[in-house]
């Protein structure tokens, strides 16, 4: 059974960083991609960021490129995002999720399977 578990999220004043935390159990092989993204009060779930686990290449939203970096450790099965540059509209609950390896790092949240508790992320203006 995969289990994700999100940590890192917290407080922090505009133009402050966080660096949420992804640890992922069960999985016997590392064919696939890790995916994170965040739903505010309010609004539907949106994709964030995304890193094919076994190649490392990864994929942004346009509203966090060059502001957030996602990366993951293969040693500690723990998948990082690192957040710079906050803004109060990066407020919200943050997941990790686990999705298919394919031709294209998939955006849409329908296409993952595993999904952490998430973690929630307040950003103060």
């Amino acid at each position: 059974q995969v289990q994700l578990v999100e940590s890192g999220g917290g407080l922090e004043q505009a133009g402050g960083s966080l660096r949420l935390s992804c640890v992922v159990s069960g999985r016997t092989n590392s064919n696939y991609v890790m995916g994170w993204f965040r739903q505010a009060p309010g609004k539907e779930r949106a994709f964030v960021a995304a890193i094919r686990w076994s190649r490392g290449s990864t994929r942004y939203a346009d509203s966090v490129k060059d502001r957030f970096t996602i990366s993951r450790d293969n040693a500690k099965n723990t998948a990082y995002l690192q957040m710079n540059s906050l803004k109060p509209e990066d407020t919200a609950d943050y997941y990790c999720a686990t999705g298919p390896n394919g031709l294209v790092i998939m955006t849409n949240p329908d296409f993952y399977d595993n999904w952490g508790q998430g973690t929630q992320v307040t950003v103060s203006s």
